[in-house]
């Protein structure tokens, strides 16, 4: 049984621990929060968990196996390192640092001591990414000529990240697994309209070294929620949209068709092939579960999970990029970043 324990228990916190709840081979032992209101709920519907204001006191706890960091960006480096040297295995929220320093650090750190390091990116684990990727990895899809994304609301707004930062990193993610490739170039823009807060709406592009290239757009200031995405391939394409209730995902056997004209060599003849949609049937399960579980998994099998601390440096370099590509309104930079193996 892995004694897990949980630090942070506001927003994300409460699904966390109902989720370590309920999976196999776990049990949530211990749970730190600085808001003592927060702690004393826990302790009434779950009293045999240990609570806690100070995160020393739960990853110094020998009881404890593993602990998931669900607190502020600022606060995820400190808190996850000083687990790791305790010997815990970790998982920590999104993004996993606020620097690409911070996340090789915790990547030493981790394979200096033996245990798991992992990244609470949770689409990964939705039933539609795992579809969407099943489906390009079988060559359903053909070539992806380019993935493009809206993902807007009004708020939540945040006080130390911008918009790329909180939302966009859910894309970059995505298109990290899905693709498979490695970012030639990047270039980002965006603006804050809310006094004292950080960008609000920015649009991301990321080319890729095969020719494939990805737009996302966030935003905090829409008047209505959109989580949506397009993939364009050579065979087929898709569709994903998170907030349906049914048919998620559609797959659109649809595209081009090129054709050199025989008799006037220097033309193309373009044709359009329209054919059928179809929308593959997801299971019922949560994300978040089947996270937690993996999670267990790697620490008990030693297998490197799927968002491992590689997958966590990646994502924290492209939003880096981002970052350095907004703050001169654009300007595309050049990078290479390489799929570094576990």
């Amino acid at each position: 049984m892995i004694n897990v324990g949980i630090v942070g228990c506001g927003y994300w916190g409460p699904n966390l621990i109902r989720n370590f709840s309920d999976v196999d081979g776990a049990r949530v032992a211990a749970v730190c929060d600085l808001s003592q209101d927060r702690l004393s709920a826990i302790s009434r519907r779950m009293p045999t968990v240990e609570t806690t204001t100070d995160y020393w006191e739960l990853v110094r706890n020998p009881k404890i196996d593993a602990v998931v960091v669900a607190t502020p960006v600022s606060s995820h480096y400190p808190i996850a390192l000083a687990a790791l040297q305790n010997g815990k295995h970790v998982l920590v929220e999104k993004p996993m640092t606020e620097t690409s320093e911070q996340a090789e650090r915790l990547i030493n750190e981790a394979a200096r001591r033996n245990v798991t390091l992992m990244v609470d990116h949770t689409f990964i684990y939705t039933p539609a990414i795992r579809k969407i990727k099943q489906l390009i990895t079988d060559g359903e899809i053909g070539h992806v000529h380019y993935y493009d994304s809206l993902r807007i609301n009004l708020g939540l707004f945040q006080r130390d990240v911008n918009v790329i930062w909180d939302l966009a990193v859910h894309d970059l993610t995505i298109i990290d697994h899905l693709l498979g490739e490695s970012v030639t170039a990047l270039s980002a823009s965006g603006a804050s309209h809310v006094s004292g807060s950080p960008e609000s709406m920015a649009t991301l592009t990321l080319f890729f070294d095969q020719g494939t290239i990805a737009h996302v757009n966030v935003n905090w200031l829409a008047p209505v929620k959109v989580r949506q995405l397009h993939i364009g391939g050579s065979k087929k394409m898709i569709v994903y949209d998170d907030l349906q209730i049914s048919e998620k995902v559609k797959v659109y056997d649809k595209g081009v068709i090129v054709a050199e004209d025989t008799d006037q060599l220097h033309q193309l003849l373009i044709g359009y092939r329209s054919g059928d949609m179809w929308a593959p049937q997801l299971p019922a399960q949560e994300a978040l579960r089947i996270e937690a579980q993996h999670f267990i998994d790697c620490i008990e099998t030693r297998r490197a999970p799927i968002t491992d601390g590689f997958t966590g440096l990646r994502i924290v370099r492209l939003l880096e990029a981002a970052s350095w590509s907004m703050a001169q309104r654009g300007q595309p930079i050049d990078l290479q970043l390489t799929r570094i193996a576990s």
